[in-house]
Parts: C-alpha cells; sequence; structure tokens
C-alpha cells in the first residue's frame, strides 16, 4: 500500500493555511503544520489538533527545517500591511530566508513546492488588468517594499532554482482574499470595513474610495491551491489567483453596511503611501491550465465572513 503523502504547510495557522490544512486533511494528507504564531493563530486549526495525520511544529521558517515531506505549500509570511510594516526587516527575512529555506528542503527531498506569491508583485500597475506577463510598477524603498519586493524576490529564488537544480515549483501570484479566519486586527479592508461596521464605529476609506479591488472567497483560492499543485510538472507559473470582478473600496463599504444593517458613518482620509489604486486580476491561465475561476460571489462570501467575525466579537 502506498505511503500517505506529507504535506508541509508553511504559515499554516494563518488565515489562508488553515483553511488548506484543512482542505489537505479532508483528502487523505499526512499535514504537517509549520508556524511562528507571529500573525497566526492555534485557535484557526484547534480542531484540527486531534486529528491523527496532523502535526504542528512551531518554527520560523526564516531558520532551516529538516524533514521528510512530499509536499510544500510555502505560506509563511505577514501579509497585511499592519503586520509587514510592523517589523520590514522581519518580513523580508521571511520572505527570502524562508524561500531558501523551504526550497532547499525541496531540493533534499524532492519534495513538489508551491510559493504564495501575491499580486503586490505588480505594485501599483500601469497596466489594467494585470497579467502575468506584465512585470509592474513597484517602489523599491517605500513603506511597502518590505512585502513587495520580499515576495519579488522569493519569486526569483523560485524561479533560479527551477533553472538550475530541476525543482518542481509553482507560483501562485494571490490577489485580495477575504473569508473566516482573518484576524480581526490585520489592516486588510475586508476585516477592517466588517469590525467598524459590527462595533458601530466610521468606517475608514482613503482617499476617495474609488479605488478598485476584487475579492476572492477563501475556499476558491484554497481550490486553486489544490488544482495548482496537481498540475504536471512543466506548469511552474505565475499564475494568477484571484477573482477578477472588480469593485470599487466604496462599493466594498456600502455592501458591509447593508449587510450587517450597520449605522456606521464613511469617513474619509489621506491615501496610504504607495497604496495601488487598481488591482484586478487577469485569470486566463489559470482557467486554461488549472481549469479553476471563482464561483462565490462577494455578497454571499461577505455574508459567511460577517457571521464569523460576530462569533469572534461576541466572545
Amino acid at each position: 500500500m502506498q505511503s500517505r503523502i506529507r504535506t508541509l504547510v508553511t504559515g499554516g495557522a494563518g488565515f489562508l493555511g488553515s483553511h488548506l490544512c484543512r482542505r489537505l486533511l479532508g483528502e487523505g494528507r499526512h499535514v504537517i503544520c509549520v508556524d511562528n504564531y507571529f500573525t497566526g493563530s492555534q485557535s484557526n486549526i484547534q480542531e484540527l489538533l486531534g486529528e491523527s495525520n496532523f502535526e504542528i511544529l512551531e518554527h520560523d521558517v526564516s531558520a532551516p527545517l529538516t524533514l521528510e515531506v512530499d509536499e510544500i505549500y510555502n505560506l509563511a509570511c505577514p501579509a497585511s500591511p499592519v503586520h509587514y510594516q510592523h517589523d520590514p526587516i522581519y518580513t523580508m527575512k521571511t520572505s527570502v530566508y524562508g524561500a531558501l529555506n523551504m526550497l532547499g528542503l525541496a531540493k533534499r527531498t524532492g519534495a513538489r513546492i508551491f510559493q504564495a506569491s501575491t499580486s503586490e508583485v505588480y505594485g501599483d500597475p500601469k497596466v489594467h488588468p494585470q497579467a502575468e506577463s506584465y512585470w509592474g510598477h513597484v517602489n523599491p524603498i517605500g513603506e511597502r517594499s518590505c512585502y513587495d519586493e520580499g515576495k519579488r524576490s522569493a519569486e526569483t529564488l523560485f524561479f533560479d532554482y527551477h533553472r538550475q537544480h530541476g525543482l518542481n515549483i509553482k507560483v501562485g501570484r494571490i490577489f485580495n482574499t477575504y473569508g473566516p479566519n482573518m484576524h480581526p486586527a490585520d489592516g486588510r479592508v475586508v476585516s477592517n470595513f466588517i469590525v467598524q461596521a459590527l462595533r458601530g464605529e466610521d468606517i475608514t476609506l482613503y482617499g476617495d474610495g474609488l479605488q478598485t479591488r476584487s475579492f476572492c472567497y477563501c475556499d476558491d483560492l484554497i481550490d486553486a491551491f489544490v488544482k495548482f499543485m496537481g498540475t504536471p510538472d512543466d506548469v511552474v507559473g505565475p499564475i494568477n489567483l484571484g477573482n477578477p470582478n472588480e469593485f470599487t473600496i466604496l462599493e466594498l463599504a456600502e455592501k458591509v453596511l447593508q449587510l450587517t444593517g450597520s449605522k456606521s458613518q464613511l469617513v474619509y482620509k489621506p491615501l496610504p503611501s504607495d497604496d495601488p489604486m487598481q488591482r484586478q486580476p487577469d485569470i486566463t491561465q489559470a482557467k486554461a491550465l488549472l481549469d479553476w475561476e471563482p464561483r462565490v460571489q462577494l455578497d454571499e462570501g461577505l455574508t459567511e465572513t460577517i457571521a464569523y467575525f460576530q462569533a469572534v466579537l461576541s466572545r
């Protein structure tokens, strides 16, 4: 009988990592969750702790790790502006050293490895929507650079290991994603708006609120991760993973007010530096190579996310 596939998920106690661990366990994998709890939380994986095929290891990926694994999903990195700007040097170390250490592990074990990259590699784009062929418009010395350039450097390392050592890599560029297990104070727009609305606080918009984002529900994104990992070896990416339906930040705020029934007021503040004005993925490659596109509409996903935050805030 073939032994169970051993899958390592770095950042496994985080927002997306916890959903991925749950999905992989459901598919019969033996899952090793690695997290140092910088932004992740054990509460996200609490119900998995009793599973016989689930291991959890407290570890920082910026330090080497020795395990025997068949697959690696490298998700470890602070991903919201509040968290990645809190300690920008640590953010860069997590992206670069984390990539080097996980690539070294993949090289030694022969594991297939997925890199959770980001739409932030496109910076404040001059091309709309963004296709994978676009090289981006990124400020290398700004307040967001630790994340943007850290992820760009990680992509470079992944492709150099692929070319130089023949590693089986998968690089996915994640666009705005939301859903249960988001941190209430992570500073991302969906969690900000929902928490402010539920607390009856003013909803904060930056700039004129007309900048756009495309919001993908977490279950759809995890489906893309798993499909991507299952593609032939010559499908390496980068591939955009996100929902192409585009909304202004003002439209998002209005939807949150409607779905929560909140009486919160909208207030406007200056736009942060290097905040992109447009963000919309071209998912032509994802459709063709992964047979994937998002299914959950924004109203449906927001309803699930609001219910999650209602439960969190009532504890």
